[in-house]
């Protein structure tokens, strides 16, 4: 590489982390707009596959457009009915929950204090104390209340992309002025996320049922609840479930005590290793293209600049940077650093 390339690199590097940093802070400032679009695309993508067998059944396009999103909104419907009712009873429910963890606090300072263990004044309420955990759940259903707020918006631009969908290819024909080429590259990655994206939609939806029946067999309050948080931060990879249990868990001891949560904590943990390690692992394949790290990282930066939803569909963006990135000559380099580990080895 010659010195010239060498500045020529050094002032692009220049150039485009300042540029970089304008756009996120764009997408930061227009979040609910940003979310509202990206929710509808993952809408339009579990629905194509639904759009395209009953393109099959020979149902005109727009008929089947139709079709799908009233069926999604049908399902919004029941499912917010059923949500937003646990949501009311748990707020309702939320100072007698409160008065509660205070007593078996007071119960567990005394039994300390018997055993010659002194505790500083106020130290566990400190520490167990329900407060942020209720209010990560608050700010969740925060979030989904202010979508379902734009909904009629979001099925309407879902309906669009559906029915836009089958002419793109040839609108990118025509934009690159290349009426011949195929694509294939972006082909496989628009059917690997579709397919992704549908599975992994099943799956979360498996775990969310299992967790309510588990826990409406426990007899944990708001169970319809529970089971819909699980199903939502199940897409959240690794920590998803982790964080769906914590309310959880403190709910079950405070309602029966330690012995339930364990049981309530044992579903959980079981579900998850079968559901996360064993089914969707054989069904999506080895990996996703994308290190642990990176997936990681993606979630937290994602999660700052769009909130819940930006967690949860941190993964399908940051695949799609990788597509970006690979089928660019100067930025492959940044492909290769989001991919897993690679085939070479040292020496």
């Amino acid at each position: 590489m010659t010195a010239q390339d060498t500045e020529r690199r050094k002032m692009h590097i220049l150039v485009v982390m300042p540029a970089v940093v304008i756009i996120l802070w764009g997408i930061y400032q227009a979040q609910s707009v940003v979310v509202a679009f990206l929710v509808s695309v993952f809408l339009a993508t579990i629905g194509t596959p639904a759009v395209t067998w009953l393109r099959q059944k020979r149902i005109p396009l727009v008929a089947a457009v139709l079709i799908v999103v009233a069926g999604m909104l049908a399902v919004l419907l029941v499912v917010g009915a059923l949500v937003g009712a646990s949501i009311n009873d748990l707020l309702n429910d939320l100072p007698s929950i409160q008065a509660r963890l205070a007593q078996q606090v007071t119960t567990l300072e005394d039994l300390l204090a018997g055993k010659g263990i002194e505790m500083p004044d106020e130290f566990l309420f400190k520490q167990v104390n329900p407060g942020m955990v209720m209010d990560l759940v608050a700010g969740i259903f925060t979030g989904l209340r202010s979508l379902l707020s734009n909904i009629v918006l979001i099925l309407l631009t879902v309906a669009f992309l559906l029915i836009e969908a089958p002419g793109f290819p040839n609108k990118l024909r025509a934009a690159l002025g290349r009426p011949q080429a195929s694509f294939l590259q972006l082909t496989r990655f628009v059917d690997g996320m579709k397919h992704y994206m549908v599975i992994k939609t099943a799956i979360s939806l498996l775990m969310g049922v299992l967790i309510w029946l588990w826990l409406n067999t426990l007899g944990v309050h708001f169970s319809a609840l529970w089971g819909f948080l699980a199903f939502l931060l199940h897409y959240i990879p690794n920590i998803g479930s982790v964080i769906a249990a914590i309310p959880v868990v403190l709910l079950a001891c405070i309602q029966f005590g330690p012995g339930r949560a364990s049981l309530a904590l044992a579903g959980f943990v079981i579900v998850e290793f079968v559901l996360g390690n064993i089914v969707e692992p054989r069904i999506l394949g080895r990996g996703l293209g994308l290190s642990t790290l990176v997936v990681f990282l993606s979630m937290i930066l994602w999660g700052s600049l769009l909130g819940l939803f930006g967690m949860v569909l941190s993964v399908p963006i940051t695949m799609t940077l990788k597509l970006a990135f690979e089928n660019n000559e100067g930025t492959r380099w940044l492909a290769v650093l989001l991919g897993p580990e690679g085939p070479w080895k040292d020496g």
